[in-house]
């Protein structure tokens, strides 16, 4: 799971634990506490992801739906709804422009 412009990425389990994390050196200038924010949600996006991977997984293999639902796993309809809230909230870039 990487951010839009492909600067940081992260790799969890479908718990959101961390597997692997790769940040472009660019992302350092915006300070630690911008990093961290980014880095949980992307292991939040990657979670919930992993989490649909594994029901996808398992209704495959015969497990009923109700049984899904209670052990919490996302559908994908739940990751594409996040994806579209969190879209929603992130704010339009003032300039496309790189600086060079």
């Amino acid at each position: 799971m990487s951010n839009r412009s492909g600067t940081v990425s992260v790799r969890t389990t479908e718990h959101g634990l961390p597997l692997e994390l790769r940040i472009d050196p660019r992302e350092l200038r915006y300070g630690g506490q911008r990093l961290a924010d980014e880095i949980l949600t992307l292991c939040r996006r990657s979670a919930m992801e992993a989490g649909a991977r594994r029901r996808d997984e398992l209704a495959r293999d015969g497990m009923p739906a109700d049984v899904l639902d209670k052990l919490g796993l996302p559908t994908r309809a739940d990751v594409a709804a996040a994806q579209a809230a969190e879209d929603e909230e992130e704010p339009a870039p003032t300039s496309w422009m790189r600086p060079l």
